[in-house]
This record gives C-alpha cells, structure tokens and sequence, in this order.
C-alpha cells in the first residue's frame, strides 16, 4: 500500500464512511449527492490504489472488510476533525471565540459541566459549546470516532484504554427520588427494606447505575424490585414518578437538582441508611487530539471543578 497518505483524498473517506453507515452503495451514493456508477468507480479505483477489497459485496448489501473497517473508523475521526476545524473557522470569521463539544454522564453534566460553562461564559461570549448527556459506552464510542473534545464517562470493559488521557475524576452517590405525597416520603433516611412492594423506574441492566443498586440490595439479602420501568429520559422518569408511587434511584447531584430542599419542587430524595456508590466517572480525552483553545480551557475549568480546585467565586487559579 505504497503512499497512501499522498493518494486517498477526503472524497474517498466519506464514501467509505458512508458505505460503512449505510451498507448499501446506492444509498451512499445518494447520501454524497453522486450518481451510483460514480461511486462504483470511485470504490473500485481505492481498492486498486490499495490493492485489497475495502468492502464484501453480498446479496443484502455490503460490509466492510478488516482493512475497510480500519479506514472507516480512522474517516470518523478524520472527517470530524475536520468538521470541527471548519465550525471554528466560521466561528472565529463571524466573531465568536470557537467550538467545544462535550459528552458527559448527567451526575457530571450536573455538577461539573454546567458549571465550567458559566465560568468560561464569563470570558468568552458568543463561545459555540455543545453538550450532549449519554450513557458512558456511547460517549466513549462517540469521543473514539471524534465527535466529542471530551467527555465526564466511566471506560466501558474490553475498551483498551491506553488510547485515552485520562485524568481523576468522582464516585456518584444515589439518593431515592419519589413524589410528594408518596407514603415514604417523610422518611428522610430509609432502609432498603422499605422499598420492597413498591415500582422502580431505573436505568437498564449492566448500568452502573442499576448495578450499583441490585448489589446493594443482594448484599443486604434484599429482593430485587419485580415491577421495573428502564429508562435513561429524565423526563419520563418524572413523568412517571409524578402520578405513581414509583421510585428512582438517581444520583445526588440530579436529586438535588430535581427535589432541592424546599418545599413546592413535586419531588422528595430520600437518602439510604448505607451510602450506594457508584463506580468513579473520569475527565478522558484522546491521546494526541487537537483541541481548539477554547475546548482545552473548558476542559481545565472542567477539571479545577472535579479537582476543588476553584475558588469561592467559581474561578479557576491561572484562567
């Protein structure tokens, strides 16, 4: 595969991106605004150029081969590398300081995230910063293929984590969340033995959220909940808690959002006798990525937070 690096232009990697996405040629085609015999040669002149097939053709489409799949994965991170270089241009062109995205889990975005976004808002007006709130094997899998600076996530098993800069970062603790008017709500401090008989709404299995939990309650030779709703919308876990005597676990920084100390709010966190811990989320980024300045001080106003490291008045030393 002799001068790759001189010959694969960025039309030949968001067609092989695109076939990847797709599994079908046509569709590709479509998607990059050609005509299928264009991108037939186009695909057939790669595979020359490198001298394998890059796709398996099949009666249901096609899929990528090992060599394509590499190509694929390395497009992702290449193209959105670009993306997010021409989004900071425009942005600097038009007077705006430039470009973050961030990923986070919500007990993160809560308590850390949110609040580096008003500090760095105080210095950079008009900055394009955007947020999205997953589970931590979405977000790894969106930071690997580029579409986040950053992101507050726990490393899924079997991700090689040597890829990643990753810097320390919180446990989460849960509290209950019910509504008011709910018979515990009185309760302050409850026993897990006092959540028996009673609906959940909870994350899915093999959630760290939702392990924590049944290991709690196994520990305790409690028996798990049988009537469950899985849900990672905080939305419908409001909606549902609001007209049932359900019950949430959720993390403390999310229940002192939703049910803060007073009264009104519709909502009312109970706190277990034993604390439940979560696995530690951390600050991770990829080795080796060019981030815009703007997304680097974000992610040290990020990391002052998780380390309290800023002062009284919510600035960072040296920023």
């Amino acid at each position: 595969m002799p001068n790759l690096a001189n010959r694969l232009q960025l039309r030949d990697f968001r067609l092989i991106q695109a076939i990847r996405e797709t599994g079908q040629l046509a569709l590709a085609a479509e998607r990059l605004a050609m005509t299928q015999p264009a991108a037939s040669r186009m695909l057939a002149g790669i595979e020359r150029m490198i001298g394998t097939p890059v796709f398996i053709r099949h009666p249901k489409g096609m899929t990528p081969t090992p060599v394509g799949e590499t190509l694929a994965r390395n497009a992702d991170g290449l193209l959105n590398g670009l993306d997010r270089t021409l989004r900071e241009v425009e942005a600097v062109g038009s007077g705006r300081a430039g470009t973050a995205r961030v990923g986070s889990v919500t007990g993160g975005a809560v308590a850390f995230v949110v609040p580096a976004i008003q500090r760095l808002k105080k210095t950079a007006a008009g900055a394009d910063i955007h947020v999205d709130v997953a589970p931590s094997d979405a977000l790894i899998d969106g930071l690997v293929r580029g579409e986040y600076d950053f992101v507050l996530s726990r490393i899924p098993a079997g991700t090689d984590a040597r890829q990643f800069t990753i810097r320390r970062g919180r446990v989460e603790l849960i509290r209950f969340l019910v509504r008011d008017g709910h018979p515990l709500a009185g309760r302050g401090q409850i026993n897990l033995g006092d959540l028996g008989g009673y609906e959940w709404v909870i994350q899915a299995p093999h959630t760290p959220m939702r392990q924590a939990v049944e290991e709690a309650f196994v520990f305790q030779g409690i028996a798990l909940p049988n009537e469950i709703v899985n849900t990672t919308s905080l939305l419908v876990m409001i909606a549902y808690l609001a007209s049932t005597d359900a019950i949430a676990p959720i993390t403390r920084e999310v229940a002192d959002l939703l049910a803060p100390e007073v009264a009104g709010s519709g909502l009312v966190a109970l706190d277990p006798e034993e604390p439940i811990i979560i696995n530690p989320y951390h600050l991770i980024s990829r080795r080796n990525q060019l981030m815009s300045p703007l997304a680097m001080q974000l992610r040290e106003l990020v990391f002052a937070g998780l380390s309290g490291e800023t002062d009284e008045a919510g600035r960072t030393p040296g920023i």
